[in-house]
């Protein structure tokens, strides 16, 4: 059967494996990568086109295409990027395609501003109220009608009525840009010797190729100013430029300091953003508009037509990894995203993980190395609690030397940090009279207590219940008793230790990302005297008068069977520890209840390896079996 010119495969944006076969309307034209609407079942679904059908199908049996959209067509390496994403994760291209379909709003033509002008003509009857409008249009500027109300102070009537009597005319503007394109010969940072290093290897790289850096720096090091300059590079070159954040409430700090090097503030994609908002940038990205991006992991499937430049902040960071929908890690799917568009990566961490480190050990990557910090910042002096030995009094958290430590930064007008990284009051609520641990029915996990909502939660499926006051084994009241510690626990035991201290608790569940980005701003502003957090605030901040810093439990996460706990200990130690040293002299107090295991996850240095690296050896000598990419399922 002869296949028809007129006839394409569409992709459509769900769960299927293949795509589907329509027919091309004669008044209309697609090209592979065109954004179309197309019938499947009882309604239209997006769909992009894919190129030539691949089966022959009867010209009678197929329906035609809906609506084919005024947007560019996709690029071909972005089209490449969704079949290699689905092949690797095992996924459904039209799963993965979804991802890059996210905002429907794009698709439609930008709204015009309405605009008003004056004509020359003077109105018969000239009220105060006209006067002020006629007075704002005397320079012979059109205004937007939001911005005229807004400045003049006049109701909408006012201007319809100068409108009707032909004092000013109505024009449709096209929509301004969301965000003007960043200036890479702005505010350029002064970089010392060895950033100045480091900013030319990476520029070193081909800015045509694929190539891949790894920048590692000590907490604090100017490893954010060093790829700022080479983010400058890229645009400089005419292409766009990609920064993913592990953390979305970390996104304030980073972008006022963006806009201090670039002189104005680059596109945002999270899903904090309004529908409206995505859809702008979105057709920016794709049109070419918008040069520069900061965002989430999802920011990896925009449009870019351009891209020469992909930046990983934090690249060890276990939020890179999406496990709900398509199961991938965008540190992985940015260097094939790279690869495919012929983009440099700039692969940013003061803890790098262990594969990225092993890529750069083997040549795979450049390595980068920043070994003092910025500046006459210095490393903090890290000094262990054995608890054991200088333990808190029964029913206490804080040891008393670190309670010594946090009353002397107080005393010193300077801040302190206590880490706890478990979120809630108590991961274990218990009946003393039965023995009766409350579990999670859905998952068999413990219901961690947060007693400032007055619930019972599961942190592992969500589950969620008041917290009772009588137990549901025995049915006995006020027998119920609290196990452990989480940051609420601790934020109490602060409250009493330190009563006069401004005190802020951070936490995932303890608000909105608006919420904790403006408490971070309330820290850096010096509102706040003593802060209490979880992982929230061991990354990306820079608190210029915290000075000590206090992990409680510094060897919770060696106490789960992973064999990667040492790395995620010693990474979120050294990062927690690294938020002090803006004020001198600095201080970190990881407590520990287990000596060895501590000083085996925790490096000795500012320039040690990390546990894995130190402890790695070939699975052939641990008698496991080799992996293979096709075997590692």
């Amino acid at each position: 059967m002869e296949i028809r010119p007129d006839i394409v495969a569409v992709m459509v944006g769900v769960a299927v494996e293949g795509p589907y076969s329509y027919r091309v309307p004669a008044h209309m034209s697609v090209t592979r990568g065109s954004i179309v609407a197309v019938p499947l079942g009882p309604r239209l679904t997006l769909g992009v086109v894919w190129g030539p059908p691949k089966d022959m199908v009867a010209h009678n049996r197929l329906r035609d295409i809906a609506m084919a959209y005024d947007v560019p067509p996709l690029s071909e390496e972005l089209l490449k990027l969704v079949e290699w994403v689905a092949r690797y994760t095992l996924a459904a291209p039209g799963q993965v395609l979804r991802a890059v379909l996210r905002s429907t709003e794009a698709l439609d033509s930008p709204k015009p501003v309405i605009a008003f002008r004056r004509t020359g003509l003077e109105p018969e009857k000239l009220t105060p109220a006209r006067l002020r409008v006629l007075d704002a249009l005397m320079d012979d500027m059109a205004w937007p009608k939001a911005a005229l109300v807004g400045a003049t102070g006049v109701s909408a009537s006012v201007i319809e009525g100068l409108e009707r009597a032909g004092a000013i005319e109505r024009l449709e503007m096209p929509p301004p840009p969301i965000v003007l394109p960043p200036d890479p010969d702005g505010a350029a940072i002064t970089l010392n010797p060895e950033q100045s290093a480091a900013l030319e290897q990476i520029v070193a790289l081909d800015a045509n190729a694929f190539g891949v850096a790894l920048l590692d720096g000590v907490t604090g090091g100017g490893k954010t100013e060093v790829f700022f300059e080479a983010v400058a590079d890229t645009l400089r070159a005419g292409r766009q430029a990609l920064i993913l954040l592990p953390e979305i409430a970390l996104t304030h700090t980073f972008l006022d300091r963006f806009t201090k090097r670039f002189g104005t503030r680059p596109a945002e994609w999270h899903s904090d953003m309004t529908p409206v908002q995505r859809a702008k940038v979105w057709r920016g990205v794709l049109d070419g508009s918008v040069r520069a991006v900061v965002g989430a992991r999802s920011a990896l499937f925009l449009p870019f037509r351009e891209l020469g430049m992909l930046v990983l902040d934090e690249e060890h960071d276990g939020a890179y990894k999406q496990s709900d929908g398509v199961n991938y890690h965008a540190r992985d799917m940015a260097i094939v995203r790279a690869h495919l568009a012929n983009a440099r990566v700039v692969l940013s961490s003061a803890t790098p993980s262990v594969e990225t480190r092993n890529n750069a050990n083997i040549g795979r990557y450049a390595h980068v190395l920043l070994t003092s910090r910025f500046a006459e910042a210095s490393m903090p002096n890290i000094t262990a609690i054995d608890m054991r030995i200088d333990g808190p009094e029964k029913g206490q958290w804080i040891a008393p030397v670190l309670a010594r430590e946090v009353f002397a930064a107080l005393d010193r007008g300077e801040q302190a940090l206590l880490f706890l990284n478990r979120r809630g009051y108590a991961p274990l609520t218990l009946c003393r009279a039965c023995g009766h641990q409350y579990q999670c029915p859905d998952c068999s996990a413990w219901m961690v207590e947060h007693r400032f909502r007055g619930v019972l939660m599961c942190h592992h499926c969500g589950h969620e219940v008041r917290t009772p006051k009588t137990c549901s084994a025995c049915g006995e009241e006020d027998t119920l008793i609290a196990v452990g510690p989480g940051i609420e626990r601790v934020a109490e035991e602060a409250a009493a230790r330190f009563p006069d201290a401004r005190r802020v608790i951070l936490s995932s569940d303890m608000g909105s990302n608006a919420q904790l980005r403006e408490r971070f701003s309330e820290i850096e502003r010096g509102e706040y005297d003593l802060i209490i957090g979880t992982q929230l605030v061991s990354k990306g901040h820079h608190f210029e008068k915290l000075s000590v810093v206090g992990v409680l439990d510094a060897d919770l996460g060696l106490a789960h069977g992973d064999p990667r706990a040492a790395t995620r200990t010693y990474q979120i130690l050294t990062q927690v520890a690294g938020r002090a040293g803006r004020a001198p002299p600095p201080k970190g107090w990881p407590g520990r209840a287990t000596p060895g295991r501590a000083r085996r996850a925790r490096a000795p240095s500012t320039t040690a390896t990390p546990p894995s690296t130190r402890s790695a050896v070939p699975r052939s000598t641990l008698r496991l079996p080799l992996v293979e990419p096709g075997r590692a399922m």
